[in-house]
């Protein structure tokens, strides 16, 4: 599966050939340099390795310095591995080689965006699944408004199902969104826009699949 890292920058729209408004998200994918290539008969499947965003040498441990050093690369940031990604290329993909965003994506394509969620801290159950609560504030209910209410019975099964909807962390998460279509890619500045939501926040990081 080819793909590629990228970079959400936020929101934007565009109109499409019928007049249309479109909400995208623009992310700024790539470029990315082969770090590593897996082969088959030494590693037991065909995959390559992709890194992305600049890191600062005095955070890089010296292993990981050393690994980036084999291909003549300053450290990267972000670091995924794509399986089956050299059956994209006629040529082959080369140690050290650089990877734009037009070399695996064209406009009008569909891809699976994969990020992790917003964070949103511990969530009751009114936020986190859209209970309504127990009930109205009268006869003599106090606070009840965004309690969960019963969440078993007495006698039988004398316990609480395993999975019960209850109050806890919400988001910061991975999600992954299938068939997201690509409207406009500018390589130059390697922006791709894709129509709908990506999940994650600004600057956070996400993988782009085909």
């Amino acid at each position: 599966m080819s793909g590629i890292i990228g970079k959400k920058i936020g929101m934007t729209s565009v109109y499409d050939e019928e007049g249309r408004n479109v909400s995208c998200t623009l992310i700024e994918a790539g470029p990315c340099v082969v770090t590593q290539i897996k082969e088959a008969e030494k590693d037991g499947y065909k995959a390559i390795q992709l890194s992305y965003g600049e890191r600062k040498e005095k955070r890089t441990s010296k292993a990981l310095k050393g690994h980036f050093d084999k291909v003549s690369t300053t450290p990267k940031k972000k670091v995924v591995e794509f399986r089956n990604f050299r059956v994209e290329f006629e040529a082959g993909v080369e140690l050290g080689q650089t990877i734009n965003v037009g070399d695996v994506f064209k406009e009008g394509e569909f891809v699976d965006a994969i990020g992790s969620s917003k964070g949103k801290g511990f969530q009751g159950v009114v936020k986190r699944y859209g209970f309504k609560g127990v009930g109205d504030a009268t006869h003599g209910q106090h606070n009840r408004l965004r309690a969960p209410g019963s969440i078993g019975a007495s006698s039988y099964p004398s316990r609480v199902f395993k999975g019960m909807r209850m109050a806890g962390q919400q988001g910061g998460e991975r999600v992954k969104v299938l068939n997201l279509q690509i409207v406009k890619i500018v390589p130059e500045k390697n922006l791709i826009l894709i129509s709908g939501s990506v999940p994650g926040s600004k600057n956070s990081y996400v993988v782009l699949e085909k």
